[in-house]
């Protein structure tokens, strides 16, 4: 084992996977059903929000469904950064990861609840149960793999091939029973999902080894006390901070919104002043901070212009396609079920095309073509809208050709995205890392809610063109600072 693999990995030896350890199969089926869970829930969450309440929705206006819906996402990756802290400090990887399970799925059981309440609870629970699971089931993959191993990308793309098929089948079920039949029943569900994934990582436990059992860097004695003692403070701020609102009567969806969206870019900018001026962290690593810097930046305009799938284009396969076959109209959130199937079909080839390639492509140069891809998919959807002025119906293909530039995209900068995280992160801060990973979404999230509110006041033609033209143009500046990145990190590939 090299001398800088993350603190705790210990692969652990017998049967492979795929060639792999046998350990990532586990990892494997339990992001499966988590991922199940999350995207059942999401394909269905701005229909429900926007729905009639006579059709059982929350009548909610598009402008606020989009801005809640970015949000939730936000906050969703947010949480991973505080939930990195636990698994490395606290309690390690292996147990955040069982117990962030457990209450993602007490919040789908929330949801399932058939009030207009039970929604909002519902997603507090998941968003801090997915900061436990999210980074640290990650940081696990990364532990079976030395830190500059070339199969270190290869395994990410088959974790990242289980993260969707559980996106993948989702919406095929919770979309059917929400739109069809009741809503709350799709949000069971995900629940009875998320339950099978804790079944199954609590039977498989055995084969991961030591990957994840201990925390990277325990707080011990008086430290330990010390942070627990900052963390209850920080929740009771937190819930005056809640309380004021409520009593000020500003407790409403915008300014919940907007607040969380100001939050989430504070603690971006904070948690990277705070590594990048860490005096134990070496030289090396601080310049491997530097150009993750730009990765990170990167990503985040990626996200940002991605995860309109579930909000704008969802929106717009609802009422803008016709989908109508053999005389049924099959659920608009079935499409959700596209992206992830192309995946599946991608990831592979992805996997073994980064395992041949090896080095000669960098990491920044995979970023820059995600970006283009990114921009160019939403140019695509600037001609599917002007072809809907007017009211017309148009063939769902248009969003099935958009999901599949995305997905290209994606595949060139998702799944190596995790895999240089793992790969530049600091030792001292190496669940964290995967938390900030996670950020870069949480901030595209957080800033794409706000940027959809434009869907509604914009024509829908130069929306999309502009913010695909924007992203274009930045995957092309980005090629042209790839050698100083590569500079910049100091040896990593």
């Amino acid at each position: 084992m090299s001398s800088d693999a993350p603190v705790g990995a210990r692969p652990p030896a017998g049967k492979t996977f795929f060639g792999h350890p046998r350990a990532l199969s586990t990892l494997f089926l339990t992001e499966m059903w988590e991922r199940f869970s999350f995207y059942g829930m999401r394909a269905i969450l701005v229909l429900y929000l926007t729905a009639a309440v006579a059709d059982g929705g929350l009548d909610l206006g598009e402008s606020s469904a989009n801005a809640v819906y970015g949000t939730y996402n936000a906050m969703v990756y947010l949480m991973a950064l505080p939930g990195g802290w636990v698994a490395d400090r606290l309690i390690g990887a292996r147990r955040s990861v069982l117990w962030g399970g457990v209450v993602i799925a007490a919040g789908h059981y929330v949801m399932a609840i058939p009030t207009g309440w039970s929604v909002f609870a519902g997603m507090a629970l998941i968003v801090l149960g997915t900061g436990l699971l999210k980074p640290n089931i990650s940081t696990m993959v990364g532990d079976l793999y030395e830190r500059d191993s070339p199969r270190r990308d290869a395994g990410f793309s088959i974790f990242y091939m289980g993260i969707n098929l559980g996106a993948f089948i989702a919406p095929l079920i919770t979309g059917f029973l929400g739109e069809k039949i009741n809503w709350h029943l799709g949000f069971g569900a995900a629940a009875v999902g998320m339950t099978f994934g804790v079944l199954q990582y609590v039977l498989g436990r055995r084969n991961l080894g030591e990957a994840g059992a201990r925390p990277a860097d325990p707080l011990l004695g008086a430290d330990r006390r010390r942070a627990l003692t900052r963390v209850g403070v920080a929740s009771v701020v937190v819930l005056a901070v809640l309380l004021v609102l409520l009593v000020a009567g500003w407790f409403t969806v915008d300014t919940v919104v907007n607040l969380l969206t100001v939050v989430t870019v504070l603690v971006t900018v904070g948690y990277f002043a705070r590594i990048l001026t860490d005096w134990e962290i070496s030289g090396t690593e601080r310049s491997r901070m530097k150009a993750y810097v730009w990765l990170f930046l990167f990503a985040a305009s990626f996200w940002l212009i991605y995860d309109q799938a579930g909000s704008v284009l969802n929106i717009f396969a609802a009422d803008q396609t016709d989908r109508s076959v053999g005389g049924f109209t099959f659920p608009a959130s079935w499409l959700q079920s596209v992206n992830p199937i192309l995946i599946i079909i991608g990831a592979p080839l992805a996997a073994a095309l980064w395992l041949k390639l090896g080095h000669r492509v960098s990491t920044p140069t995979k970023f820059a073509v995600g970006l283009v891809l990114n921009g160019l998919s939403f140019v695509l959807m600037a001609a599917a809208a002007q072809a809907a002025v007017g009211g017309d119906l148009v063939s769902p293909l248009w969003l099935v050709a958009v999901y599949a530039i995305q997905v290209a995209g994606e595949l060139s900068l998702s799944p190596v995205g995790l895999s240089a995280t793992t790969k530049l992160a600091p030792v001292k801060y190496a669940s964290q890392m995967l938390g900030l990973w996670f950020l870069a979404t949480a901030v595209g999230d957080a800033i794409g809610g706000q940027v959809a509110r434009l869907a509604g006041t914009w024509s829908q033609p130069v929306y999309f063109l502009t913010f695909g033209l924007a992203s274009v143009v930045l995957g092309l500046a980005a090629v042209m600072f790839t050698r100083q990145i590569r500079h910049l990190m100091a040896g990593i590939h």
